[in-house]
C-alpha cells in the first residue's frame, strides 16, 4: 500500500475531513498532463520544476498509462518539458542538471513503454516535435558530451551514461530505435574514448561506457555494412580504426574485470557447495543429483560484456594485442579498499534512475571498475585466459536458450581469435606459457574437482582443451548442433595455422581424436532423431576432414613420429565407428533423398581413413590368429603388427592404395 501511495505521489491519503496531500512535484506534473500551458499562470513554472526532487515512479507510470491518442492531446506540453530539460542541462546549478537528466530518462522510458507498436517517427513527434527533433537532439547530445568530457562531478557523468543507456535500450530491437539516428549524427565517440583512456574515469564509468559503445555499434550494423552512403554507422568506422594503446588497454581492462568478477562469483558459489551434506549425498548415490547441484551454483551470465568483447575483437585488429597483455591474476574484489558506489550519489537526495534502465539486456548490471595493482609474486594472466575460464563455465550448461546464446557468443569470439594471424602467433608462442585451469562439467565417470595438474603451456592448448571438453560433455538429447559446428571449426582453423606455419605443438592429440570419434559414434547412434532436425552430415564432414588433415599434413605440425602411430592406432582401434559411418552415408547417398548430396561428400571424405583400416585390419586379425590372442594391447598392435610410422609405413606404402589427397607416412615424406 505504501508503494502505491508513493507511486501516486501521495503524502497523505484522503479522509472524510481532509483532502489527499500530494507532493508539490506531482501537482506540477498534473499541470503538465493537463491540456493547458502550465507556464500560462506561473511564468516561473519550469524553473521551479527542476528544483523539485523527481518522482520517477509517478512520472513514468503516468506516461505509461496514456496511449498514443492521449499523448498527442498533451503533445505541446510534453515537447515543452523535453525542451526545458535540455535547457536545464546547461545550468550551473547541479540540482537542476540532475533533475533534468532523470526527467529525460523517465520521458524516454515512459513514452516507449506504452507505445511499443508505434512507429519511431510518431514517438519522436510525441517527445520533441518532428519539426524540431534534429535541433533538440543536437542540443541534447552536445550537452551530454560537454558533461562527460568536463570536470563536473562523477555523479553527473554517471547519470549521463545512464540516460544514454536508457535511450539506447528503450526498444527490444535496437535497430528499430529511430531516435538513435540523431545519436549517429551527433557522435559522442570521442567522449567514450576519453573515459576509457583515463584511469580515474574508467574506475567510475568504464563498465557503462563499454556496454554503451557495444550497443551503439550494433545499431543497424548489418544494414550499414551494405551501404555506401553517409548513413553508415559512424561508431563502427571509428571503433575499427582506434589505435591508441591507452584507450584499447583501458577497454580490455574493463572487460577483463567484468569477466573476472563473474568467474570469482562462480568459484565462491562452487566452494560453498563443496564439503557439505549435499556434496556427500551426491557422491554416495553416484552423482545422480549433479544437475541440481549445478543449478545451485549457476551465476547470471553477462552477455553485454561478451558483446563488447566480440565487437572489439571483430572490428579492431589492434585490440588483438590487448588479449595478450599480461597482468597479475588477482581477486578483483579484494583490491577495493573502499567500495565504489554502483549507482551515482545524486546531490540533495535526488534519486538516480532505476537499475532496470537497460531493458533490452537483462544481464547488464552496473559494476564498479578498479585498476589492477602489480605484484610480482602473483601468477600472470591476461584477458584471453580470463575469457577462456568464463567460457568454460558458460559452456557447461546450455539447456536453456539464454545460456545457449551465451555459449554461442563465446564460440563466435573464439572463431574471430582463431582466424586472426597475430592472435594465432601468440597463441602458439612457446615463450608465452600459462597455466589455465578451466572449469569442467561434473560427469558420472569423473569427479568435478579431479582436474589434471596442468603445467604451463602455450595458450592454444587451453583453447583446444576447452573445445575437447565441450565435444565430450554435450552429446545429449537436445543436441546443440550449431555450437558443435562452431567448436569443430575453431579446431580446424587452429590446425590450419599450425600446418601453414609448421608449428609442432606438444599437445595430447589423442584426447581430441577420441572426442571426435565419439562424436561421430553419437551422431550415428541418434541418426533417426537428429536427421529430423539437422543436417548431421555437415558436422560429420567437418570431423572427417579434420582427420584427413592429420593424415595428410600431420608431418608438418605433429610433434613426433610416434604421434602418427597414435593417430593410426586410434583410427584402426575404432574402425567399427568409421565402417558404420561409411555404411550409413553410402546407403543415403545411393537413395534419391534430401541427404543424397550431403552424404556423398562424407563418402568421398572417408577414402583415406578406409584405406588405412583396410590395409591394417587383415594384418591385425592375422597376427591375433597366429598368436592365439583374443584381444591385442596397444603395444602388440604397434609392435607386433607393425603399426609404426618409422619402419612399417615406409615398407608398406606400395601395398596401400594411393589417393591424390593421401600422403602416407612421416619418414616417407621427410625422405623426399
Amino acid at each position: 500500500m505504501a508503494q502505491v501511495e508513493k507511486k501516486a505521489g501521495l503524502l497523505r491519503k484522503s479522509s472524510a475531513s481532509r483532502k489527499p496531500l500530494k507532493e508539490k512535484v506531482v501537482l506540477m506534473y498534473e499541470e503538465i498532463f493537463a491540456r493547458e500551458d502550465p507556464a500560462k499562470n506561473n511564468p516561473r513554472f519550469w524553473e521551479e520544476l527542476f528544483l523539485m526532487k523527481v518522482n520517477l515512479e509517478y512520472l513514468e507510470g503516468k506516461l505509461e498509462s496514456l496511449d498514443g491518442d492521449e499523448l498527442m492531446k498533451i503533445k505541446d506540453n510534453i515537447n515543452s518539458l523535453f525542451q526545458h530539460c535540455i535547457q536545464a542541462l546547461g545550468e550551473e546549478h547541479q540540482i537542476r542538471v540532475v533533475n533534468a537528466l532523470q526527467t529525460l530518462c523517465a520521458l524516454f522510458r515512459g513514452v516507449h513503454q506504452k507505445n511499443k507498436s508505434t512507429s519511431g517517427f510518431d514517438i519522436i513527434n510525441m517527445l520533441m516535435g518532428f519539426d524540431k527533433a534534429e535541433l533538440r537532439m543536437k542540443d541534447l547530445m552536445e550537452s551530454l558530451d560537454t558533461l562527460l568530457c568536463g570536470d563536473g562531478s562523477e555523479s553527473l557523468k554517471s547519470l549521463c551514461l545512464k540516460l544514454l543507456l536508457c535511450l539506447v535500450t528503450v526498444t527490444d530491437n535496437i535497430s528499430q530505435n529511430t531516435i538513435l539516428e540523431y545519436v549517429m549524427i551527433n557522435s559522442i565517440f570521442e567522449a567514450i574514448l576519453q573515459i576509457l583512456s583515463s584511469s580515474s574515469s574508467r574506475r567510475q564509468h568504464g563498465y557503462d561506457t563499454v556496454v554503451l559503445l557495444a550497443l551503439l555499434v550494433n545499431y543497424r550494423k548489418y544494414e550499414a555494412s551494405f551501404s555506401f552512403s553517409s548513413s553508415v554507422n559512424p561508431y563502427i568506422v571509428k571503433l575499427s580504426i582506434v589505435d591508441d594503446e591507452t584507450t584499447l588497454n583501458g577497454k580490455g581492462l574493463v572487460i577483463s574485470q567484468a569477466l573476472s568478477e563473474y568467474n570469482r562469483q562462480y568459484k565462491d558459489k562452487e566452494e560453498e557447495n563443496q564439503g557439505g551434506f549435499f556434496s556427500a549425498l551426491t557422491t554416495m548415490v553416484g552423482s545422480m543429483f549433479i544437475a541440481d547441484a549445478e543449478e545451485k551454483i549457476s551465476v547470471q551470465t553477462n552477455e553485454a560484456i561478451l558483446l563488447a568483447l566480440y565487437e572489439a575483437v571483430h572490428l579492431n585488429r589492434n585490440f588483438i594485442t590487448v588479449l595478450a597483455q599480461s597482468h597479475p591474476e588477482i581477486d578483483l574484489v579484494t583490491t577495493l579498499s573502499t567500495p565504489v558506489p554502483t549507482t551515482p550519489t545524486a546531490p540533495l537526495g535526488t534519486a538516480p534512475p532505476s537499475v532496470d534502465v537497460i531493458q533490452a539486456f537483462p544481464s547488464i548490471s552496473v559494476m564498479s571498475s578498479t585498476e589492477l595493482p602489480l605484484d610480482p609474486n602473483l601468477q600472470t594472466s591476461n584477458l584471453l585466459i580470463t575469457f577462456l575460464k568464463y567460457s568454460s563455465i558458460v559452456m557447461q550448461d546450455t539447456r536453456d536458450e539464454h545460456r545457449l546464446n551465451s555459449a554461442k557468443l563465446c564460440l563466435i569470439i573464439l572463431t574471430c581469435i582463431a582466424e586472426d594471424q597475430y592472435a594465432n602467433a601468440f597463441l602458439h608462442d612457446d615463450n608465452m606459457n600459462f597455466r589455465v585451469n578451466l572449469h569442467r562439467m561434473p560427469m558420472r565417470h569423473r569427479k568435478k574437482g579431479a582436474d589434471k595438474n596442468i603445467c604451463s603451456r602455450p595458450l592454444v592448448c587451453a583453447v583446444l582443451d576447452l573445445m575437447v571438453e565441450f565435444i565430450v560433455t554435450h552429446m545429449m538429447k537436445e543436441f546443440p548442433m550449431d555450437l558443435y559446428l562452431r567448436c569443430v571449426q575453431v579446431v580446424h582453423k587452429l590446425i590450419c595455422y599450425q600446418k601453414k606455419c609448421r608449428v609442432r605443438l606438444h599437445y595430447t592429440w589423442r584426447e581430441l581424436w577420441s572426442a571426435l570419434i565419439n562424436l561421430v559414434k553419437f551422431l550415428m547412434s541418434n541418426e533417426t532423431v537428429l536427421l529430423t532436425k539437422y543436417n548431421v552430415f555437415h558436422l560429420a564432414l567437418l570431423v572427417i576432414n579434420l582427420f584427413n588433415m592429420f593424415i595428410t599434413y600431420g608431418d608438418t605440425f605433429l610433434p613426433t613420429p610416434s604421434s602418427y602411430d597414435e593417430l593410426y592406432y586410434e583410427i584402426v582401434r575404432m574402425h567399427q565407428v568409421f565402417d558404420n559411418l561409411y555404411c550409413m552415408v553410402l546407403r543415403l547417398s545411393t537413395n534419391a533423398g534430401q541427404w543424397k548430396e550431403a552424404a556423398s561428400k562424407v563418402t568421398l571424405a572417408l577414402v583415406n581413413i578406409r584405406a588405412i583400416i583396410n590395409h591394417f585390419n587383415p594384418k591385425i586379425e592375422s597376427y591375433a590368429a597366429v598368436n592365439h590372442i583374443s584381444q591385442l594391447s596397444e603395444d602388440q598392435v604397434r609392435g607386433g603388427v607393425g603399426l609404426k610410422s618409422s619402419s612399417a609405413w615406409t615398407a608398406g606404402v606400395s601395398a596401400v592404395p594411393k589417393h591424390k589427397t593421401f600422403l602416407w607416412i612421416w619418414d616417407f615424406r621427410r625422405s623426399k
